[in-house]
């Protein structure tokens, strides 16, 4: 029995084998991603899978977290990990430490962050979009100078709207060049001053249309002052030129059919116009015939003089209101005018001049009068403190029979402010004492 292996054992060994193949540490691997599942522990359970065969394969949360895109069902990667064995069910796996899109999937990836990147700037908002002529005058046509989309461009244009002029500028718009050339172009076209342009090609796959998806390319169109429709490949195929441009349509020939209205509908808009205005003009016509018969056969045309009867009669009486009104006025202003003199006459300005000078006299004696009898009681009243001083006075005070009594330099207001032979200074009318304290009672 010591010769058979427990099932353990058996995968442990086949473990331990996977796991000291230095072939099997580092592998790279091409695929498509299928039955893709993320755990809530945040680890990545899948299959990557070809043509002819299948593994399985897991992501651990710490390197799942790496990633910059969402994997999902049917992306083309190309992982890089290791081979190693699940003990458990004794199968093996492949453990990826890092995943990318492959190829297309790359290309999808960098189209998602530019067309974000530009969303987040505004390029796309609304309030950047150019209105399209309604009657364009000049057409700027940029496409290839071959294929069916400049054909199918020239054929609608001079079907719809022969009229306009179109300036077709060659332009590629695939392969190495093709970005710049686009720029020049764009530029270009502004400067002829059209109408607006037409930016387009045929349809083809997303590497062929990748011109249309540059940074350089979306810039241009977003800074460019004429309206631009964009019409890159068909109605399925969506590039970042088609959401920056003005209008965005499906296909060239539809982007003819945008920019251009329908000549034969116009002839029809035209003729509808035409018809429209004949018969306002003959409306117009015989209601004015009408009002003519009727103005011919007015009463008043009969006898114009009666027209004016009335305003030459209204002409005299405002005239004679007017003398009036005159009269009125110039005896107003005489009679202002002789009570002005009279007011202004030498005997009347004598008069009043005595009148002035009289109450100037009056005014000035009254104001002698007030000063005289303020000065005196402002005198009564300095006397009066002058005294109430005087009484309040130290040296009065000593005059009465009192002293001030002075230790260093300080008045003694209590005995608590000598000691016994302390030297003390007594002030006396006349002079002053030096004397020196014997004893306290």
């Amino acid at each position: 029995m010591e010769k058979y292996l427990s099932v353990s054992a058996l995968s442990k060994y086949i473990k331990v084998k996977f796991d000291r193949d230095p072939y099997l540490q580092e592998v790279f691997i091409k695929g498509e991603l299928s039955n893709y599942k993320r755990h809530s522990s945040g680890h990545h359970y899948f299959a990557l899978k070809d043509n002819g065969a299948v593994i399985q394969a897991m992501m651990f949360n710490r390197d799942a977290a790496k990633l910059n895109f969402t994997p999902k069902e049917g992306d083309s990667v190309l992982v890089t990990g290791r081979i190693s064995t699940y003990e458990a069910r004794g199968n093996y796996q492949l453990y990826v430490n890092t995943m990318s899109l492959d190829g297309i999937g790359q290309l999808y990836e960098k189209f998602e962050q530019l067309k974000k990147a530009f969303q987040d700037k505004g390029y796309f908002n609304a309030e950047h979009k150019k209105p399209l002529p309604k009657y364009p005058k000049h057409i700027a046509v940029l496409t290839a100078s071959t294929g069916a989309a400049i054909q199918d461009i020239r054929t609608t244009l001079n079907n719809r709207y022969p009229l306009a002029k179109v300036t077709y500028i060659s332009t590629l718009v695939q392969g190495a060049g093709a970005k710049e050339d686009i720029i020049k172009n764009i530029q270009y076209a502004d400067s002829i001053n059209a109408d607006v342009m037409i930016v387009g090609r045929g349809g083809g796959s997303i590497e062929d249309l990748w011109a249309f998806n540059e940074s350089v390319v979306v810039e241009a169109i977003y800074n460019a002052n004429t309206p631009i429709i964009s019409a890159v490949g068909h109605e399925t195929d969506t590039t970042l030129a088609d959401f920056v441009a003005d209008f965005r349509a499906p296909t060239p020939t539809g982007a003819a059919v945008i920019v251009t209205p329908d000549m034969k509908s116009l002839f029809e808009q035209i003729t509808k116009a035409r018809a429209f205005m004949d018969h306002k003009i003959n409306t117009i016509y015989r209601s004015k015939t009408q009002q003519l018969t009727q103005l011919e056969h007015y009463y008043l045309f009969k006898n114009p003089y009666m027209l004016i009867e009335q305003k030459v009669q209204r002409i005299d009486e405002l005239q004679q209101q007017m003398k009036y009104k005159v009269n009125a006025v110039m005896q107003s202003h005489q009679h202002n005018v002789q009570s002005i003199e009279q007011k202004l006459s030498p005997k009347v300005l004598r008069d009043l001049v005595h009148q002035q000078q009289r109450h100037v006299q009056h005014q000035q004696e009254q104001l002698n009068r007030s000063i005289k009898y303020l000065m005196s009681m402002k005198q009564s009243s300095f006397q009066s403190r002058l005294a109430l001083l005087s009484s309040l006075s130290p040296t009065e005070t000593l005059l009465r029979g009192y002293s001030i009594t002075r230790h260093n330099d300080s008045i003694i207001h209590s005995i608590d402010q000598v000691d016994i032979g302390d030297e003390v200074e007594i002030e006396l009318k006349d002079g002053t004492l030096a004397t020196q304290v014997m004893h306290k009672k």
